[in-house]
């Protein structure tokens, strides 16, 4: 009888093997088909242990029960639910449509499993060896499950359709010709996908991707040192919250609340470049404790980035950069050891509303933290800063970022620029402590009403002139405005002359600096 043959009436094919009709009587019945051994060791799809062709079906029946298989028995729903089967050859179900559930555990593939533009309803391997996943464009109304199976062949999603939610929780995927372990640009999950403890031995790729609730790559380990990218996902959309953090070894849960005592902790680790530019995240980008290991030419590039939460709590990366030029984000929450040194944190256009940090991060560390963004002198990053801390009420401290801001621009400037800005900032911190003008203003009109007194200057004007205070003369010469009538009644020569310009160009900088102070602070107010 040949394979199509007596399917409608549900009579079993005679060119069956025996694993097969099993198969198939299972699939009537909707029932679990196991094929295993009891032996842990031999019953491992990744183990060197043969599976004889007592365990071992063709593909081809497998797709064919799948696509034009038997009718379900009396009461029963056709299912397709295998455990510790080999199946030989290649699965190639392109462009099928497949409406029974499919659930396979412990098997092992022989060759490649071909899904392209295929549709289901739910997919799960489970636990599985497959050399390769080709399942671009493919489309499931529930489902994709993909946990602890290994594809040293790599996977190819770009462009699938995941109903619900994909799960790839302790899957090892490795390369594929074209260097992608895993390759699912354009992807779209209706719900979560998780990835938590993922072992991927080259680039993963969710260009454009979107996912509907959460990305987990919890306790992952993403491994592709020798290339831009172990992470490469640009343009990638998350409506809440994408995890790139530790997660617990030896639980029953592998996210959510803190870890029973005793459990172990697997971080995220990164092994080559990330790239998350232009990601827009719902809720949060988390990447506490992440670790992140970098040559000099990679990154970690936050370009652009929007979402109301950046968890910057991450080990600090020994090479590479961190980029986050044009991000917008609502709450910073970082540790002052978690940034990369000078000339490793680009932060051009990066605005954030609020800092809160995690630990001590003193002001001082914070200025630290912006020079380490601007390797030339701009003064966006200082005032972006100052604008945060005098939203939240710390006015001195935000006074000190301006301050180190013109201490910054002191340095790129001329050598009679950078004179004059000394003297600005000994006498009165460029006008951020005016307070310094009075007690200078004190100090010279108490030194030249001391020196003054001394002297005796002929008067301008025969009979028309006050008489001479040395007092009020001092002072009429450092108030560059108001005439007290002494400066001009008086006629000096030679070192008084001196003296008295000199107080002159003094008054006018101070005045010119509390003037300026005055107007950064009505500014403010």
């Amino acid at each position: 009888m040949t394979e199509g043959a007596g399917h409608r009436d549900g009579e079993l094919p005679d060119d069956l093997t025996a694993a097969e009709a099993g198969m198939w009587q299972a699939f009537r019945n909707g029932s679990v088909y196991d094929l295993s051994s009891g032996d842990a060791l031999e019953d491992d799809p990744h183990g060197g242990h043969p599976w004889g062709p007592e365990r071992t079906v063709r593909a081809r029946i497998v797709c064919w029960l799948l696509l034009d298989g038997p009718p379900a028995l009396a009461g029963r729903v056709s299912s397709l639910q295998l455990v510790g089967v080999r199946i030989s050859d290649t699965m190639d179900l392109a462009g099928g449509t497949v409406e029974p559930y499919v659930e396979l555990r412990r098997c092992r593939f022989e060759r490649e499993v071909l899904l392209p533009e295929a549709r289901f309803t739910t997919v799960r391997l489970v636990d599985c060896a497959v050399p390769r996943l080709e399942a671009a464009r493919l489309h499931t109304e529930g489902d994709l499950h993909l946990p602890r199976s290994r594809f040293p062949g790599g996977i190819r999603l770009t462009d699938a359709r995941i109903g619900t939610d994909l799960l790839l929780n302790q899957a090892v995927v490795h390369r594929d010709r074209g260097g992608r372990s895993i390759a699912a640009d354009g992807m779209t999950v209706g719900q979560d996908l998780q990835a938590e403890m993922l072992e991927s031995h080259g680039e993963v790729s969710l260009r454009s991707a979107q996912v509907g609730v959460s990305l987990s790559l919890r306790g992952a380990r993403l491994l592709n040192p020798y290339t831009r990218h172990a992470l490469n996902a640009p343009q990638l959309t998350v409506e809440r919250t994408l995890y790139l953090t530790p997660a617990g070894l030896g639980s029953p849960l592998l996210r959510g609340t803190t870890p029973a005592r005793g459990t172990r902790i697997q971080r995220f680790e990164c092994e080559g470049g990330v790239r998350l530019d232009d990601g827009r995240f719902g809720d949060a980008l988390d990447l506490e404790h992440a670790r992140f290991t970098f040559t000099d030419e990679q990154e970690l590039s936050l370009r652009r980035v929007q979402t109301p939460e950046l968890r910057f709590l991450g080990e600090r990366p020994a090479r590479g950069r961190v980029v986050l030029s044009g991000a917008r984000v609502v709450n910073l929450m970082d540790r002052a050891d978690s940034w990369p040194g000078p000339g490793r944190l680009h932060m051009g256009g990066f605005a954030y509303e609020n800092l809160v940090p995690r630990g001590p991060f003193p002001l001082t560390k914070r200025l630290r933290w912006v020079g380490a963004a601007t390797a030339e002198y701009h003064p966006e990053p200082y005032e972006r800063l100052a604008a945060v801390l005098r939203a939240g009420g710390e006015d001195e401290d935000a006074r000190e970022v301006l301050l180190a801001k013109h201490r910054r621009r002191r340095e790129s400037l001329p050598i009679a620029a950078k004179l004059v800005g000394y003297a600005q900032d000994w006498t009165v911190a460029y006008g951020y402590r005016p307070g310094r003008a009075a007690v200078w203003m004190a100090v010279l009109w108490a030194a030249g009403s001391l020196a003054f007194a001394r002297a005796e200057p002929p008067p301008l004007r025969s009979g028309e002139h006050p008489d001479w205070n040395p007092a009020l003369f001092a002072l009429d010469l450092l108030l560059p405005v108001i005439d007290l009538g002494q400066a001009g009644s008086w006629h000096l020569h030679d070192a008084w002359q001196w003296l008295a310009t000199a107080l002159i160009l003094l008054g006018w900088i101070l005045a010119t600096t509390v003037a300026a102070g005055a107007t950064r602070l009505l500014r403010r107010t």
